[in-house]
């Protein structure tokens, strides 16, 4: 803690600035041009770990809560992911960046819950802080790139299904 406040005010700043970071970085993203988020990158490229989703089916269970978790991408007019609205391969592309958008405003907003260890006594408070940091975003994270990876199997399918191979 690098400021030493009551703990009513620690408890005031916590309630504020937490909201305020989840939302002001989901806010941000959403005002990023699309072409930032690209799915050949590394970082949102599938793992062979993944196994196009199932991954998160069978370890995380991820079909069972999935449904709980909220998308503020339209809070802010951004895309809506919490249902598929339609099959077109432009469509799917575009979610699947979407997807990629919503994966690394996760990961910045894990960086940014930190900035609460400036004024979180140590070391319980602040450990509290480091593990609702990374809790409160990995669900999130487990969604996009369970999402991603379905959306890329549909879209394969697709694309194989229309162009044929001809030999």
């Amino acid at each position: 803690m690098w400021f030493d406040l009551p703990n009513v005010w620690i408890v005031v700043l916590n309630a504020v600035a937490i909201p305020a970071i989840h939302l002001g970085v989901s806010w941000w993203f959403t005002k990023l041009a699309r072409s930032r988020f690209d799915p050949e990158s590394w970082l949102f490229r599938e793992r062979s770990r993944e196994h196009g989703g199932r991954l998160y089916r069978r370890l995380f269970r991820i079909h069972a809560w999935k449904h709980l978790i909220p998308d503020a991408a339209p809070w802010f007019d951004g895309f809506a992911k919490g249902r598929l609205g339609g099959r077109d391969p432009a469509y799917l592309r575009l979610f699947i960046a979407e997807t990629c958008r919503g994966e690394a405003a996760h990961y910045a907003q894990i960086p940014g819950l930190l900035l609460t260890l400036l004024w979180n006594p140590w070391p319980v408070a602040a450990g509290v802080m480091i593990a609702y940091a990374l809790l409160s975003n990995l669900p999130c994270l487990l969604l996009q790139r369970f999402t991603r990876a379905r959306l890329r199997r549909l879209l394969t399918g697709m694309e194989a299904a229309f162009n044929p191979r001809r030999d």
